[in-house]
């Protein structure tokens, strides 16, 4: 049987991750940032500027272009950075984005680290 810890395993295996200093340096390029929070972990911090907004429970109809709920940021050949509370749920949600077809995924961690490297948020 598997576990929650073999997933978050198999997930740190396959994404790679940047640091949030390295990501801050690619916020304002066409690189699409996906907080995968709910909102409303994302209403008491705050997110990065210009991120989607897709909790990680709805991922999946949001980056299939066959649902009519994908959001057109969601392109297979876009440069995908996702971010969390702490790096577990961005990781999970890129393995998923992998399975789907998506080329370019990359976990930034956590929403603290991208604060306290300066990136620009929003409410």
């Amino acid at each position: 049987m598997k576990s929650a810890q073999h997933y978050l395993d198999a997930a740190n295996e396959s994404v790679p991750t940047l640091s949030a200093q390295e990501a801050v340096a690619l916020h304002g390029s066409n690189a699409v940032f996906v907080d995968v929070r709910d909102s409303s972990q994302v209403a008491e911090t705050g997110t990065i500027a210009g991120a989607q907004r897709i909790p990680r429970g709805f991922l999946e109809f949001a980056a299939d272009d066959a649902t009519p709920f994908h959001n057109p940021a969601m392109q297979k050949d876009a440069e995908i950075y996702l971010i969390c509370a702490a790096g577990g749920q961005a990781a999970l949600s890129g393995k998923t984005l992998q399975e789907m077809g998506y080329k370019s995924v990359t976990n930034i961690g956590g929403i603290g680290d991208w604060k306290d490297a300066g990136g620009p948020m929003e409410s």
